[in-house]
């Protein structure tokens, strides 16, 4: 641990509020009044089994780091390499200040979800939690992810909304099926066109079915769901070519498009 006394760390603590992660730096609580008291650590604990506990000689690249949490975690496991992303400098000013009163090295880089090619680099796992809904583009950031950075593991987490129930889905339908779309269970992601929670940058609500099935498309598999919100993904091949755009059409003219 790092030697700052406590009053050295309460004031660059208030500095750089507010504070999204509730962490607390020698003696000093980052967010106090957060109205998810202990958060992320709240969440994490309900899922924290499902990474292994030693790390040891694993790389992870944390994206949307924020003030640090899941890096300073990952470390605390004993991975060997930790690199946080984020493109918001107040948090990677943060996250800075919470490894070094934790006495630990982590590098935070200044980089968006749509940069991650420039790393040239794979990590054993990637932390891509609080993100996607975030996201004007949130499949292609899952493509880009599977593309250039993840090897292994992915940890992947969303806010959702609607029912946790999975309805069965046929691998294609009729043209002229559509009470499917009006299941419950079937993937939905819902868009937010204005603000919700008072956040303008909340763009996106999957639902849980939405959400597996998103991950899947993207070319990883869900090998365990610890919480609701939460997977825990394998990178596997992609089911379907990429292609922002139809790289070939077959049966041309069946949908009237």
């Amino acid at each position: 641990m790092n030697s700052l006394p406590e009053s050295t760390i309460r004031e660059r603590v208030e500095a750089l509020a507010p504070w999204f992660h509730d962490m607390d730096l020698g003696g000093v609580r980052t967010a106090p009044d957060h109205f998810l008291w202990g958060y992320p650590e709240s969440k994490f604990k309900h899922f924290a089994h499902a990474i292994p506990e030693n790390l040891s000689g694993w790389s992870v690249l944390d994206i949307g780091c924020n003030a640090g949490f899941y890096s300073l975690e990952m470390k605390r496991r004993g991975a060997a390499r930790v690199l946080g992303i984020d493109f918001d400098d107040r948090y990677l000013a943060q996250a800075r200040l919470a490894a070094e009163v934790r006495g630990v090295k982590i590098e935070f880089r200044k980089l968006s979800v749509y940069d991650v090619a420039a790393l040239s680099e794979r990590f054993d796992l990637v932390i891509f939690m609080g993100v996607l809904y975030h996201l004007r583009h949130p499949l292609l950031a899952l493509d880009l992810i599977h593309e250039h950075v993840a090897r292994d593991l992915l940890l992947f987490q969303s806010m959702q909304r609607g029912v946790d129930d999975v309805a069965p889905i046929a691998a294609d339908y009729r043209f002229d099926e559509q009470a499917h779309f009006n299941e419950a269970g079937y993937p939905k992601l819902h868009f937010i066109e204005h603000q919700y929670s008072g956040d303008w940058t909340n763009w996106w609500a999957p639902n849980a079915a939405c959400s597996a099935a998103m991950l899947r498309s993207s070319g990883f598999e869900v090998v365990d769901h610890p919480e609701s919100e939460v997977f825990m993904c394998r990178r596997v091949n992609r089911p379907t070519p990429a292609g922002a755009i139809y790289p070939a059409r077959p049966n041309e003219g069946a949908t009237g498009a």
